[in-house]
This record gives structure tokens, sequence and C-alpha cells, in this order.
């Protein structure tokens, strides 16, 4: 049974924009993802010779001046422009007129787990091989984890809060969360959220695969990322931006915005478990799922599916397996649930607003994208997780999670928007 939500003041979503590896807005990524396309390939941004893994979702065909001026590209690292892209996307797709806003009341929730690494990165091999004179002037606005947000309200004229929210691959869900949180707080009206990742670098992926997390399956990169799969080597490196427009309905409903969707509920726990690994139980991830769930006032019955966290690490996909278990119950095995890094690879920061967006679009258009290459099910992952092909069927309340290294876990409760309500 559902039951009203608690909070005085309603946050609904109103616009969404996206960049990502399998088209650089939401209509063509929700085109392939929904066909169970994949956006893996081989890396083009480097030299892989010397890396250990040479697949990655990259992002294709952007170009930063169809979003921002010559100058503002320049200075800026290839995350904080997907960032502003998608951010200007979701405002067009808002139908937002930011000059007839009043900018204190609006405000920023832009994240990112790495940032511009690729960067610091690049800049530390010029310093050591060329000398301190040969470094950019603009290296620490360029990489700076806090510089999206910062740069975005000065190029949208925003006043309110302009924060960088930082949680490893729990990221895009937090910036919704504790968006949705100052707006429920009435700071502001309207909150732009989201989280931006380009960190394919040589010295990222590098780590990465000394943790063991990545796929080392480059002879088939479509194929290599493998959610919940008995044969899953670990996930895939994927980019992107992703952005939300949150706004009270109260706002909402004044300017005659079309409502795209409700946040109605928001958890965020840490494993307190291990650095590197998640918590084999499941159990911050199901706390983080609970609180949720208990925020929107609904009931872990009501969730109509799952948009997971996913990664197709060995150790993640069973503890997240676990921790749905423990929070829906019997429900779980009848809940559909998927993964969309089998197409689009792991987006590290980003991945929580695009399952986020994808949620809203799949409560908009009743269809659940696939988890592909899903053909030998591991039996400690019993569950329904929409193997292959999408699923046509009614979707009202989706349930997103996110689980971050380090064990930070965050999770939504998003709704289908009942006007009777409002």
């Amino acid at each position: 049974m559902v039951k009203r939500h608690k909070a005085d003041r309603r946050v609904v979503v109103t616009g969404l924009g996206a960049v990502t590896p399998l088209g650089n807005d939401v209509d063509t990524y929700w085109e392939g993802v929904t066909a169970g396309k994949s956006g893996v390939g081989y890396i083009t941004q480097f030299d892989v010779r010397d890396c250990p893994a040479k697949i990655a979702a990259e992002v294709k065909g952007f170009d930063a001046l169809d979003y921002m001026d010559a100058r503002e590209a320049k200075r800026s690292s290839r995350f904080i422009q997907f960032a502003t892209a998608a951010a200007g996307m979701a405002l067009r797709h808002a139908g937002l007129d930011l000059s007839k806003e009043d900018p204190s009341k609006v405000g920023l929730e832009i994240g990112s787990a790495v940032g511009g690494m690729g960067i610091v990165e690049e800049q530390a091999n010029i310093l050591r091989e060329r000398g301190s004179r040969r470094i950019q002037p603009t290296v620490l606005p360029a990489v700076l984890l806090s510089m999206a947000p910062c740069q975005m309200a000065i190029s949208f004229g925003i006043k309110g809060p302009a924060s960088a929210p930082v949680a490893a691959c729990a990221t895009g869900v937090i910036a919704i969360g504790e968006a949705s949180r100052r707006i429920q707080r009435g700071d502001v009206e309207v909150m732009i959220a989201g989280a931006s990742e380009s960190a394919g670098s040589p010295l990222v992926m590098a780590c990465l695969a000394r943790l063991g997390a990545l796929s080392l399956n480059d002879k088939d990169p479509q194929g290599a990322c493998r959610p919940f799969d008995a044969h899953r080597d670990g996930f895939v490196m994927g980019e992107g931006g992703a952005v939300v427009i949150l706004e009270s309905l109260k706002h909402a409903l004044k300017r005659g915005a079309r409502i795209l969707g409700e946040i109605m509920g928001y958890g965020f726990t840490a494993d307190a478990y291990h650095l590197a690994a998640p918590d084999p139980d499941g159990d911050g991830a199901a706390r983080a799922m609970s609180l949720a769930i208990d925020d929107s006032g609904l009931c872990p019955g009501d969730i109509d599916h799952i948009s997971s966290h996913g990664t197709a690490t060995v150790l993640n996909d069973v503890a997240e397996t676990k921790a749905i278990k423990t929070v829906l119950g019997e429900k779980a095995f009848s809940t559909p649930i998927n993964s969309i890094k089998s197409m689009i690879g792991h987006l590290l920061g980003a991945a929580g607003t695009i399952s986020a967006i994808t949620a809203i679009e799949s409560i908009e258009k009743d269809i659940i994208p696939p988890t592909i290459n899903l053909r030998t099910p591991d039996p400690e992952c019993d569950l329904d997780y929409v193997p292959l092909v999408a699923r046509e069927t009614r979707v009202d309340t989706v349930l997103v999670d996110a689980l971050g290294l380090g064990g930070q876990n965050g999770a939504l409760v998003v709704r289908r928007f009942d006007e009777s309500l409002a």
C-alpha cells in the first residue's frame, strides 16, 4: 500500500541531460540502451601498449564547442565539459529559463569521483621531463573536483549553493539525494544535480587493474562486461556526464513544468568494512536501500524495479544480490533488476546519475533496459536481472542503488508523479 510522502516539500524531476558512450543526448542514449547496444570498444584516447586493460566505453563525437565558448572549453577538463553539456541539455529539457529565476534560489550539486586525474598525470609527466615553467597555469581550475559546479555557476549565473559531493562510485546518487534535501529544507527552489567522469587515464586504468576491478577480456570488447554472470571478470571503464533538474513541486507547478517523476526517498550509509571490497553480506547497501524506502513513505512491496549498481566484479554482484534479498525478502525474486553497465561501462561517479535518468525513462516509457552479456547466471546471483533483451512492463516505482569504493552506499526511490497527491 502506497503511503503519502512525509516530506513537507516534495521534490520533482523536470529535466534530464546526458553525455554517454551510447550517445550525447538522452534520447539517443535511451534508444541504444533499450536496444541492448554496447558502447564498449578499444581505447582511442591514449597509447594502451603498456596498459593491462585495452578496452573502455568512451564518449564518441563529443565537441565541447557545441556547449561552451572556446575559452571556457580550453580551461576545462573533459569531466567539466561533460557536466556543462549535460546541464545545458537538462535545462532546455526542463524549459527552465534561469534569467527568470532568483539566482540565489538555484543551486548546483555536481560531483565526480576522480575529476581531472588524466590532466594531473599528463602535467606531472611534463614537470618531470620539461620542468615547472612548462606547466599549464590553468591546471588546478581544470582538475579540482569542486571546479565543475563553480564553473557552471559562472556560466549559468547561479548564486545558490555550488557543491561537489565525492563518494566514489556512489557520487551520482548522493548528488541527487543531497540536492533533494536542499529543496526540502527550503534553501532553494531549483537544483541542478548530477555527476561527471572521464577517468580513463593510463594511471587510473593501471591502478584499477592492480585492484583486480577491471575486465581484461580484450578479445571481445562488447561482451566483456557481464554483470551477475558466472564468467564475469570485472567492470569496463566508462565516461560521461549526467544531470537532472530538480524542483520543489510548488515551483514546478507554478511555472507549468512537465513533471517526469518524483524523488521520494534517499539513503546514504557506510560499510565500515574495507577500502576496496564491499561488505560480503551487503549490509551497508541494504541499509541504504532500506533508508531510502523508509524515507519515501512507501513499502518494500511497492518497488517495481531496481536499477542496480551491477559492476560485474566478482564480489560486488554477490554482495548486492544479498542486499536486495535482505531489503525485499521474497519479493526480490519477482522484482526485475538490471545493470546498464553491461552496455555503457562504469561511469564511476556519474554511474548513479545515469542510472537515475534511466529509471525515470523506464517510468515514462514502461520499459526496463536489459542486462546484456548475461548468458550463464551465477548460482549466487539468482534474481531476475532482465537478461539480454529489454522488457515492456508497467513501472511506477524504481529503487536506484550505488555502491562506492571504500564502502559508501547510496540509494534513491524514484516514483511516477501522482497528481492526486499534489
